[in-house]
């Protein structure tokens, strides 16, 4: 690997500046991004290794970021778990047939991953070949509790209720359910490192909706599990957005790293995971909206805050897509220029 700096934080090692790059980095932010956009609907653009591929290494070919990320989307699972899901223009996820019921929940199957996710595998082997080992590639997935949220409602929310109702008015389909993503996930994750990812990362988009005791019981024991299963076959990066109330129980697990959110301060990060383990994060995807050089001001302030190692620069959450493309490589070129 031309380029391990973002391998070498993930084993905690000294390094000359932290690595960069951007959650959903692959995507709507970027011109080039738009134009594959404007010919290919969205599961298209994930189901064909070609397309796939080309948009994972177009922010590398901009901007030159220490990782390169997979472009997909968490809601290949339940897909490829017979459960229809549909992405609407202008609307976001769309599952027609949400799982409301026990009945729904015995009908979900766990899958042959190689047969239902094989085109996941095969953009890994296209983009690998793109990407010519100049810098790593990250494969991801949805948390368990996350992918639910979408199951159960049948689309976005600001608050999960109907997701919430389920799980604590039927919580053994819930759990039923539950462990039906997780084993899915996990022979998921598996088969994209032997496909050729150099680390995995676990999005749990939706943990922060609930409740800290509630968040041990319907999320993160399922994150865990995945972490176990996954533990001595790559690095796992664990992100909850919102969830800072189990930062200290993430990092007694075996992840490799932990994704932190714009809300939890650099300093409150490092007292609540112990300051032993590598972290990730945080600039608020929002603050890209500010001028250039306000942007590597903050951006050096942060990595200040946090420590130069043991330190994986990158946003709170995924990059907007309406960023200025200057703004976006100020963010990059700050971390690069860091001394």
């Amino acid at each position: 690997m031309k380029n391990d700096l973002y391998i070498r934080a993930l084993k905690g090692e000294i390094v000359e500046r932290p690595p960069v790059w951007m959650m959903r980095q692959a995507g709507r932010y970027l011109p080039e991004f738009q134009e594959i956009k404007a010919k290919y609907d969205f599961f298209t653009r994930c189901q064909t290794p070609e397309l796939a591929s080309e948009i994972t290494v177009q922010p590398i070919r901009r901007y030159g970021m220490d990782a390169a990320i997979l472009f997909s989307d968490i809601l290949v699972i339940p897909q490829a778990m017979n459960i229809e899901v549909q992405m609407k223009p202008n609307f976001g996820p769309y599952l027609p047939k949400p799982i409301r019921s026990q009945k729904d929940v015995d009908n979900v199957i766990v899958p042959d991953v190689s047969v239902a996710l094989d085109y996941v595998m095969q953009a890994i082997k296209a983009t690998k070949e793109l990407l010519n080992d100049e810098v790593p590639l990250i494969g991801f997935a949805g948390s368990p509790w996350t992918i639910l949220c979408y199951c159960v409602q049948g689309q976005g929310s600001k608050n999960f209720d109907i997701a919430k109702e389920f799980c604590f008015t039927n919580p053994f389909a819930a759990h039923q359910l539950l462990q039906k993503i997780t084993d899915t996930t996990i022979a998921y994750l598996k088969a994209k490192v032997k496909a050729g990812v150099d680390a995995v990362q676990i999005f749990d988009s939706w943990g922060g909706m609930l409740s800290p005791t509630d968040y041990q019981e319907f999320s993160w024991q399922y994150i865990n599990q995945i972490i176990e299963a996954l533990k001595d076959e790559t690095y796992v990066v664990a992100f909850g957005k919102g969830c800072w109330f189990a930062l200290p129980e993430m990092a007694r697990s075996n992840a490799s790293a932990i994704g932190i959110d714009w809300t939890c301060s650099a300093r409150n990060a490092r007292y609540l995971t112990g300051g032993n383990v590598t972290l990730q994060g945080n600039f608020d995807p929002a603050r890209l909206f500010s001028p250039p050089a306000d942007i590597k001001k903050m951006v050096t302030q942060m990595i200040n805050e946090f420590g130069k190692d043991k330190y994986i620069v990158n946003l709170g959450h995924g990059i907007l897509p309406n960023i200025p493309l200057d703004n976006a490589k100020a963010f990059i070129d700050a971390v690069k220029e860091y001394k």
